[in-house]
């Protein structure tokens, strides 16, 4: 491996985390939320942390990358922090297919 692919892989792995902890901080911003502005959201991180690790031969399960990404057992956090989605909420959702 050149050194710049080394550094590069080293900056994007750095930002990717930066990324979980940022929303780790923002609880308050919804799954529902950032799919409707981004097109993805924690569970899509999960879902691709997924089938990185099986690309790189590491298998984890989806359960396992979820508490990953949300830095706690995914129910733990729904409980604590999900709220219902708001008709406004759904009908943007369901616009986007």
């Amino acid at each position: 491996m050149k050194n710049e692919d080394k550094s590069s892989i080293e900056v994007e792995a750095a930002v990717f985390r930066r990324l979980l902890d940022h929303l780790s901080e923002n609880n308050d911003v919804q799954n529902i939320d950032l799919m409707n502005l981004t097109g993805f959201c924690r569970n899509c991180l999960s879902k691709w942390y997924v089938a990185a690790s099986s690309e790189f031969g590491e298998e984890i399960d989806y359960e396992q990358a979820r508490e990953y990404v949300y830095k706690m057992p995914y129910s733990s956090w729904k409980e604590k922090y999900q709220k219902p989605a708001s008709a406004e909420q759904l009908k943007n959702f369901e616009s986007k297919d």
